[in-house]
């Protein structure tokens, strides 16, 4: 403490910094005089391009194709389920279809052997007969 006392009375405990008299009043004012004028740049008016003027229309194809695309992926399948059931509903004369024709249908209808065995003994005890006649 006795250090910090020797130099607060060389020093003093006055405030060392002085402002000159009227300098807040006249601040505003000066500092604005000194400022360089700054021209605000004018809004210049681009002309589109081509390629702005079309990008809209080409991304709205684009994604038009591919929700066609997406749609027609999504019922591809269900296209071929309604075939196979329309085939099922028809009549069909048993000399007419060929062996590989019986094995397409058989394999579409994902039925492995036993399931198949059971199917058709179901039939012939319901009065279907699998023979040919």
């Amino acid at each position: 403490m006795k250090e910090e006392d020797n130099i607060l009375r060389k020093v003093g405990t006055g405030n060392p910094f002085q402002v000159p008299d009227g300098y807040f009043e006249n601040f505003t004012s000066e500092v604005m005089q000194r400022l360089p004028e700054k021209e605000k740049p004018a809004f210049v008016m681009k002309e589109p391009t081509l390629w702005d003027k079309v990008k809209p229309w080409i991304y709205m194809a684009a994604m038009f194709a591919g929700a066609a695309l997406i749609i027609r992926v999504a019922s591809d399948d269900r296209q071929k389920a309604a075939v196979a059931e329309q085939l099922a509903g028809e009549v069909v004369d048993m000399e007419e279809l060929s062996d590989e024709d019986i094995s397409l249908a058989v394999d579409n209808t994902m039925l492995d052997d036993y399931s198949l065995y059971v199917y058709l003994a179901d039939s012939e005890t319901n009065g279907i007969s699998t023979d040919a006649e």
